[in-house]
């Protein structure tokens, strides 16, 4: 079975062959002129558009993820908009949103990641699914891992930001694992009983 990324980033190509890497699945990045404008208004929605154009394009089965945090301070926001949430580079967000819960006290600071997955072909969606990370925004940047939101999120289950852990273990707890794990598992029992998608 062949499964293309849509995406042209390596690293979640990297990222998403460890992810897969038990299964017989031949892995590729979408073609250099994949560019699909991401007008959706949710993470699904956004996943589906890309997916839906990589399987255009290639004529395989394609996965795309949509992804962005969700701050309960800020009315779950930027959510969809996470990667437009202000002009400038990964450090303008992270600290207009910091001076946006400059006087937001810790008890209410309440944040969740979120991943949507879509598995597709040209015309229409096999599998999806949406999985969370939850925590809250701390008041300052820590961490040199990850990029995004990383450095100011502390997941619920770890003692430190997602910046701070290591690489290894955001990959086991991450948003971006559970929903891509969930992939696994439906993969691997399609494979199992030779379904054919």
């Amino acid at each position: 079975m062949k499964l293309v990324l849509a995406s042209q980033n390596p690293g979640k190509l990297k990222e998403l062959k460890v992810l897969l890497g038990h299964l017989p699945i031949e892995l590729a990045l979408a073609p250099k002129e994949f560019d699909p404008e991401e007008t959706g208004d949710s993470y699904l929605a956004n996943a589906e558009i890309k997916a839906r154009e990589a399987a255009r394009m290639t004529g395989e089965l394609s996965v795309s993820d949509d992804s962005g945090i969700e701050v309960e301070a800020l009315g779950w926001g930027p959510g969809v908009r996470s990667a437009r949430y202000c002009d400038g580079s990964d450090i303008d967000r992270r600290r207009k949103m910091l001076q946006e819960m400059e006087n937001v006290p810790e008890e209410k600071r309440s944040a969740r990641y979120v991943c949507a997955l879509v598995l597709a072909d040209k015309d229409k969606v096999i599998y999806s699914t949406e999985a969370y990370w939850d925590g809250k925004l701390i008041f300052d940047e820590r961490g040199e891992h990850g990029f995004g939101y990383d450095p100011i999120f502390k997941p619920d289950d770890c003692s430190m930001t997602s910046a701070q852990i290591s690489p290894e273990e955001k990959n086991q707890k991450s948003h971006r694992a559970k929903a891509f794990n969930q992939l696994a598992d439906f993969l691997q029992k399609q494979l199992q009983t030779k379904t054919h998608i």
